[in-house]
């Protein structure tokens, strides 16, 4: 029995206490997938698809509010100790800065690819935390139109015998993980607003090899002319059929000045590269109140293990349609 599935059967086991809490839109009263559920400490959990999430003071003994936000939604705070059966959302019109046209039906266009950076080498990937996201700047040098066809993520998989680690047909450790793509503008050189208002989720495995390539064509994302972020973070592992488990997001370890809490990690490592001369990565953690986005380099994250090895980039590429200018 692997590791994951020992995971999987330790939190069926807290199913029986845990309480059920679904996020709702106050207006449709169809679910809010996706959730952020903040815990106000640098923690906190996502509800699932149908917009459930499960939450006990026994699993977070600590835990007095939180804070459930959602794109396109206000911000509720509740107390833990009043936790409904039901929260409901209310929307929130978010006025938009600029508005795009593109006329793009019926012209001629060339499908470019930027490729990935793709490395197995562990000792320069970033390990995925429920907290942080990552998000990856393209340029949009000439300014001409472009549309978002495909995002190429690079993973690393990990071998079951750590000395085998080298062999190709190594046989690699098994995981189902869920990730969410988010795509926002250019605001002076940070992430800005967002581009999509829609939830954009894939799933992992280790049968996918190396590479995954997410097909966004039908969300019809165009690259602005400053530029586009687009970032990954993690969900959280899932069953076999793609559903997010209630995996606990952090360990906690007894020490010296009392208990720390470390974020879990999980599978797969992101492979960050060292073949970009420029940084072009940023970070931030989700569940911080008032978080801000940081360019990953040496001034924001001096002792991480990556900027030592000038690893400072993770090596995401892209494909797009580029269109004619008229």
């Amino acid at each position: 029995m692997n590791k994951l599935h020992i995971q999987i059967l330790f939190f069926l086991a807290w199913l029986p206490v845990l309480s059920q809490t679904y996020i709702i839109d106050n207006t449709t009263k169809e679910a809010v997938p996706y959730a952020t559920v903040s815990f106000g400490n640098g923690q906190g959990i996502f509800a699932d698809e149908d917009g459930m999430f499960l939450f006990t003071k026994k699993l977070y003994s600590d835990v007095d509010s939180l804070f459930i936000s959602s794109l396109g939604y206000k911000n509720i705070e509740l107390h833990s100790s009043k936790l409904p059966d039901t929260i409901y959302m209310p929307q929130k019109v978010d006025k938009l800065d600029e508005v795009f046209i593109y006329a793009v039906k019926n012209r001629d266009y060339d499908v470019e690819t930027l490729k990935p950076y793709l490395d197995d080498d562990y000792y320069k990937c970033w390990l995925p935390t429920i907290e942080s996201e990552i998000a990856v700047f393209f340029p949009n040098k000439d300014k001409l139109d472009k549309q978002l066809s495909q995002v190429h993520f690079p993973i690393a998989l990990e071998s079951q015998d750590w000395s085998k680690r080298k062999r190709k047909n190594a046989e690699k450790k098994t995981f189902s993980t869920l990730f969410k793509v988010n795509f926002y503008s250019n605001n002076d050189g940070f992430p800005g607003n967002p581009l999509l208002f829609e939830n954009v989720v894939f799933r992992v495995t280790e049968k996918d090899g190396d590479q995954y390539d997410l097909d966004v064509s039908n969300h019809n994302i165009f690259i602005p002319k400053t530029g586009i972020f687009i970032s990954i973070q993690v969900l959280g592992y899932t069953d076999d059929n793609g559903k997010l488990l209630p995996n606990k997001k952090y360990k906690e370890i007894k020490g010296r000045q009392g208990l720390v809490k470390i974020p879990t990690n999980f599978r797969p490592l992101l492979p960050f590269t060292d073949e970009i001369s420029y940084n072009k990565t940023y970070t931030k953690r989700v569940f911080l109140h008032n978080n801000k986005w940081i360019q990953f380099n040496k001034a924001s994250a001096p002792n991480s293990s990556l900027i030592r090895q000038n690893a400072n980039n993770y090596g995401m590429g892209i494909s797009f349609k580029q269109f004619e200018d008229e």
